[in-house]
């Protein structure tokens, strides 16, 4: 149904809560990037209404420090443009603060805990090759 995929790769060994606002985090990446996939509002049986959701599924994956070092290297190698999130950013409160967090290292020294990204499927599987889906 869609020639692209979403992939959020996460850092296997975070705590629960971080796991889950690094994906929150990274899903907003990829809308930022293509507000394309925003869908329509959902409305209930009574006619309340509901904010739209990403009308493309997104598949998660886990990997270790390591995996996510290669991951990003091999998106970059093609030139495929994604969201990242570092541990640094687990100690900021905005998003100023964020960016200036990632800011502070050069693309080889990130600390890596989450990626995501958004082009075509073949791509995507090869660039992510070697993570495996979060139990």
């Amino acid at each position: 149904m869609f020639d692209t995929k979403i992939a959020l790769v996460v850092q296997k060994d975070l705590l629960a809560w971080q796991k889950l606002n690094v994906t929150a985090f990274l899903t907003s990446g990829v809308l930022g990037a293509d507000t394309d996939l925003l869908g329509e509002r959902y409305e209930d049986a009574n006619g309340k209404t509901y904010r739209p959701l990403i009308v493309q599924p997104m598949i998660v994956l886990a990997t270790d420090g390591a995996g996510l070092k290669r991951i990003h290297a091999r998106a970059l190698t093609r030139g495929v443009d994604m969201a990242i999130y570092i541990e640094e950013m687990f100690k900021t409160g905005h998003d100023a603060a964020n960016r200036a967090a990632v800011k502070d290292f050069g693309t080889e020294n990130l600390n890596l805990v989450g990626l995501a990204l958004r082009h075509d499927k073949k791509t995507v599987d090869k660039i992510t090759k070697g993570a495996k889906m979060h139990p």
